[in-house]
């Protein structure tokens, strides 16, 4: 084996195939790659006692307006589950969104591993609302009932819409006034952030989210994401719940410095900010198709429509993505931080060939 054989291993994969299916696909941002090499020197304290996890919570209290608890996790179900579990006693139910990831995506993890009931309530657009809370927020000291002791929602939803500080407000006050606790899933906090264009905490924090889960890993990061307590006294046993999920990990500095990168001029914004406009770009490209029907506003980086009848396998020959509801012929495709303009253009003419405009 040469020299160059080991300082340059052979790539498995064509880095010109793109696609549209997640923005888990694209890569690592070269910012975040540096940020890693940067905070590979040398040795660190294990276990979060590092200086990346420590300049971690002061950019995020920052970011927030306030004094707030940061424990960095490896993924998005860990995050939730761990956030939740620190709301609830053995006897709370969280209320979500059927189409909540926690609900439709983590395997059980939240039952199995969290503990909790989940009490899901049907939306048209991923969003819940006061009323809508109020179909399963009920039963109070019946106990022959899951209690509904929390609120989750995810901003923006798993149907790429957005929740305004207003609708977060509503939301957190009417949950408050019944005992309710708040837990956001932040795992596209980013892309609400560039949308709404205007300070994250006037959708987090000061409209009275309790506990949120901050995303990274679809904005560019490699892996990680952060258990972030905006209520700190609304939240028991982080701590020991993160180690007790197997989320706590030793060399916690390579997820501290990946988060960090992120924040620290913007980079986070700006990469949603541009997935967003892709997907903008995406969205008014088949509006003017007459045989797309988008069905769900374009407020993030997703873009939900439905397909003629056979289209959508022979578009997957190019181009991956995923069917959202295959009864209906309905699709979700999805652009990232990397996605380009030229992307974008060729999988419209590739929409249009197949079928037929």
């Amino acid at each position: 084996m040469t020299t160059d054989t080991i300082s340059s291993p052979s790539r498995l994969h064509d880095p010109a195939v793109r696609s549209f299916a997640s923005d888990n696909y694209s890569g690592v941002h070269p910012e975040v790659l540096a940020a890693l090499a940067a905070a590979n020197e040398g040795h660190q304290v294990s276990y979060g006692e590092d200086v990346y996890t420590a300049r971690l919570g002061e950019k995020l209290a920052e970011l927030f307006g306030k004094p707030v608890d940061v424990f960095p996790v490896f993924n998005g179900t860990g995050a939730n589950v761990t956030a939740l579990q620190s709301l609830l006693p053995r006897w709370g139910a969280v209320v979500c969104a059927t189409t909540a990831h926690i609900n439709c995506d983590e395997n059980g993890a939240p039952e199995r591993v969290g503990g909790m009931k989940l009490l899901a309530v049907a939306t048209p657009d991923g969003k819940l609302t006061p009323e809508l809370i109020d179909k399963e927020a009920w039963g109070f000291g019946d106990e022959h009932r899951a209690q509904p002791l929390a609120v989750s929602i995810t901003q923006t939803t798993e149907l790429g819409t957005c929740y305004t500080p207003a609708e977060v407000k509503a939301i957190c006050d009417h949950a408050h006034s019944l005992g309710m606790k708040v837990h956001m899933d932040g795992a596209r906090l980013a892309n609400a952030a560039a949308f709404l264009d205007v300070p994250v905490r006037e959708f987090t924090s000061d409209a009275g989210v309790d506990i949120l889960s901050f995303g990274g890993t679809k904005n560019g990061i490699m892996f990680g994401e952060a258990v972030v307590a905006l209520n700190p006294a609304a939240a028991d046993g982080l701590i020991y719940l993160r180690k007790m999920n197997m989320q706590l990990a030793s060399k916690m500095r390579f997820i501290s410095a990946q988060l960090l990168a992120l924040l620290e001029d913007g980079l986070w914004l700006k990469s949603a900010g541009h997935a967003n406009a892709m997907a903008a770009r995406l969205r008014a490209a088949v509006d003017g198709i007459p045989q797309v029907h988008a069905t769900q506003a374009t407020e993030s980086n997703g873009i939900f429509a439905v397909l003629p009848e056979g289209v959508a396998d022979r578009l997957r020959e190019s181009f991956r993505f995923y069917d959202w509801n295959e009864a209906a012929r309905e699709v979700r495709w999805m652009c990232s931080f990397d996605t380009t303009e030229e992307d974008i253009d060729a999988f419209v003419a590739a929409i249009r060939r197949e079928v037929g405009a």
